[in-house]
């Protein structure tokens, strides 16, 4: 993974973009990351990464909840519940 500094960012946009489309980009202000340019490519596959394991993280819950008792009229029930 390619750093650069803010100030190279900034000078250099078009070969950031460039460089970007080919491997992520660490831009360092002050020595230290503060952020990263990625392609469009690699954003949306890391989405899709996100939500895919978010989808299992709710499936593994809500079987778990189901596993303890816990059915759709319970879950209504508690959710309209003001205590």
């Amino acid at each position: 993974m390619r750093t650069i500094t803010a100030s190279e960012a900034k000078q250099g946009f078009a070969s950031l973009i460039d460089a970007a489309s080919r491997e992520p980009v660490v831009i360092q202000r002050q020595k230290r990351a503060v952020a990263v340019v990625l392609s469009m490519a690699e954003y949306e596959r890391l989405t899709r990464l996100n939500v895919a394991e978010f989808q299992r993280f709710c499936d593994r819950i809500g079987n778990q909840a189901e596993a303890a008792g816990l059915t759709e009229d319970k879950l209504a029930e508690l959710l309209a519940s003001t205590d």
